[in-house]
């Protein structure tokens, strides 16, 4: 736990006239919305680097930002500024940080936004993200996601760092993700990402007929060309699908799958780059070479199950989303059998 100081000490500077710390702290201090920050270091955070602290004392910020403003003298241990983010730290000292604004952590605020929980106790929560609702802000997008509602929905998440989010769907996809309630919980389901221990299944409906089981182990990577897309290349990440045919339907003569995704990574558009690789793009899925079909404006891919074991009690959870509406739809205009996700062994 980080031990913040009382709040008499935490000065904002946007008058720019107030001493912190070193002479370079204080230039960063003048400028408009900057606000200065301390908090002592306590047993729990003994030897830890302090970007990681750092992390835990503004939590509206990215960590990448934050080693930035370590590299520009913004922060400083008992006075002293510091300009390496793998700096150590030791119980009882004093951290001192001078927070420069971004768009992103202007965005960290509270929305009364509607969401669908499943399920949530003192430190977990599982909840169905709608398609067309992003996660995180991001450019374009500075309001209205994931993360302001559950700072609404859950004003102690303003402590957590990304408000307790530990990973990410896509914008356009819909199904269940989790969020960590307590800093044990994020720890905890961080790690266990981590480890491959939290089980990820998703279904699918992608053009072609894909054979009843199939592994995609192919190795991804951002796109050398498009930065917004990615791409199987042999420089990338290792990364592996396994894909099971679940029906098969037709959209005027091009065949459509109904597919059972389960993935054992989780990299950015795994399920949709690598069915495109083999040849079966996801219908709707223009990114990615699928065109729109059966009625459907967004990528034909629902994270359907998600199963992990409680990251306090380690009780065994299991969570199924049924189809959403649009998915529905399209799976019955496909006379598919009714939609169902088979148990799979891991």
């Amino acid at each position: 736990m980080v031990q913040a100081l009382p709040a008499s000490s935490t000065a904002s500077m946007e008058g720019g006239d107030e001493e912190w710390g070193a002479d370079q702290e204080g230039a960063e201090a003048g400028r408009e919305g900057a606000e200065a920050r301390q908090a002592v270091v306590d047993a729990d955070w003994h030897t830890q680097r302090v970007d990681r602290f750092l992390v835990q004392m503004a939590p509206e910020f990215s960590r990448n930002h934050l080693q930035n403003l370590i590299e520009r003298g913004c922060v400083s241990v008992n006075g002293q500024p510091l300009n390496s983010a793998s700096r150590k730290l030791l119980a009882g000292q004093q951290v001192q940080v001078v927070l420069l604004p971004t768009e992103e952590s202007r965005a960290f605020r509270a929305e009364s936004l509607p969401l669908d929980i499943v399920y949530e106790d003192a430190h977990v929560l599982v909840l169905n993200k709608a398609a067309g609702m992003v996660v995180h802000p991001a450019s374009g997008n500075w309001s209205g996601t994931v993360m302001n509602g559950l700072l609404a929905h859950h004003p102690a998440a303003a402590t957590l760092p990304r408000a307790g989010i530990v990973h990410r769907l896509d914008k356009d996809t819909s199904g269940l993700m989790m969020v960590g309630k307590s800093s044990e919980a994020v720890t905890a389901l961080t790690r266990m990402i981590a480890a491959r221990e939290v089980h990820r299944e998703y279904v699918a409906l992608a053009f072609g007929r894909v054979p009843e089981a199939l592994v995609i182990d192919a190795p991804l990577r951002r796109d050398l060309i498009s930065r917004i897309k990615m791409a199987v290349l042999a420089t990338g990440k290792p990364s592996r699908t396994d894909v099971y045919a679940l029906g098969l339907g037709e959209v005027g003569v091009r065949s459509v799958s109904a597919v059972h995704c389960v993935l054992h990574s989780g990299r950015t558009h795994q399920i949709r780059v690598h069915l495109a690789y083999k040849g079966y793009p996801l219908v709707s899925d223009a990114l990615y070479g699928g065109v729109p079909a059966l009625g459907l404006t967004r990528q034909a891919l629902h994270a359907a199950r998600l199963s992990f074991a409680h990251p306090v009690t380690g009780v065994a959870l299991r969570f199924d989303a049924s189809l959403p509406q649009d998915l529905a739809s399209a799976w019955d205009l496909l006379g598919l059998p009714p939609f169902e996700l088979p148990p799979v062994a891991y």
